[in-house]
C-alpha cells in the first residue's frame, strides 16, 4: 500500500494533487500545530498577469494549537466574499470559469468555520472535481504516533496503516532519509512535479499557483493529465 502524509493547505499547487493521486491512501494532519508563516491558510492566483495573494482571516489565539483548534475569523463572511470577487474578476474569461467556479464557491463556502474542517471539505471537493479515487484519511483517527514529531511520527503512522511505500513531497529531501524508513520495512520515495505549464492569458507563464488556475485554464481531462507529470526520486 501506498501512503503519503501532509497538513492540509487551502486550494493547493497542482503538486500537493499529484501527491494525492500517486497513493492508495493520504493522511490529512489535523492534530499538528499551527504555523502561520506557512501555506495552510493561504495560496496565490494569477490577477493582471501576475501572482496576487490571497488568505483566510482567522482569529487570533495561541501559535501552539494545533490546526484542528484554530478558527476562521467572525469577519469571514464579508472577507470570503472580498475574495471570490476578485477570483472572478480575475478568471471572468478563462476558458473553464463557468464549470470551475462553482468548485471553488464550494470550496468558500464550507459551513465549518473550523479551520481544518473548512480546509479539509475543500481538498475533498476537488478531490471529486479531478476524479481522484484515494482515500482520505484524518490523522487523528489513526491512533499511532501521537506523541511523537517529524521523522518517527511518519513512520508510525505508515506502520500502523501497514504502509510498504511512503511518498513525500520533494521537500522532504531534508528531513526524511530512506535507509531510517527501509529498516522498518517501508519505501520511501519523493516526488518532483515535472512541467506543468498550460496556456494562461498571455505573457510569461506564472508557475505553482493556486489548483484554481489550473481549473480556471483546462478542463478535467487535461488537469488529469498534469496529475500525472512528476517523477519519484
Amino acid at each position: 500500500m501506498k501512503l503519503a502524509i501532509m497538513q492540509p493547505y487551502f486550494l493547493p499547487y497542482i503538486g500537493y494533487f499529484q501527491l494525492i493521486n500517486a497513493v492508495d491512501r493520504f493522511i490529512v494532519y489535523d492534530n499538528i500545530q499551527f504555523s502561520k508563516k506557512g501555506w495552510v491558510q493561504r495560496n496565490r492566483i494569477l490577477l493582471d498577469g501576475r501572482d496576487r495573494l490571497f488568505s483566510l482571516p482567522l482569529k487570533k489565539d495561541s501559535d501552539f494549537l494545533d490546526i484542528d483548534r484554530r478558527f476562521l475569523a467572525d469577519s469571514w463572511d464579508r472577507e470570503r466574499d472580498r475574495i471570490l470577487r476578485v477570483i472572478r474578476t480575475a478568471y471572468g474569461k478563462a476558458p473553464c470559469f463557468p464549470q470551475a467556479m462553482p468548485v471553488v464557491e464550494e470550496c468558500f463556502r464550507c459551513g465549518s468555520r473550523n479551520l481544518f474542517e473548512f480546509i479539509h471539505g475543500s481538498i475533498r471537493t476537488v478531490k471529486e472535481y479531478l476524479e481522484i479515487k484515494t482515500d482520505l484519511v484524518v490523522s487523528s483517527d489513526v491512533d499511532a504516533g501521537r506523541e511523537l514529531a517529524g521523522q518517527d511520527r511518519v513512520i508510525a503512522l505508515c506502520r500502523a496503516m501497514g504502509a510498504e511505500d511512503y511518498i513525500n513531497a520533494i521537500g522532504g529531501q531534508a528531513l526524511y532519509r530512506k535507509e531510517d524508513f527501509s529498516r522498518h520495512g517501508i519505501r520511501l520515495s519523493f516526488l518532483k512535479t515535472g512541467d506543468v505549464t498550460y496556456p494562461q492569458f498571455g505573457g510569461g507563464f506564472v508557475p505553482d499557483l493556486s489548483i484554481i488556475d489550473l481549473m480556471m485554464f483546462l478542463d478535467v481531462a487535461r488537469i488529469k493529465e498534469c496529475l500525472g507529470r512528476y517523477s519519484l526520486v
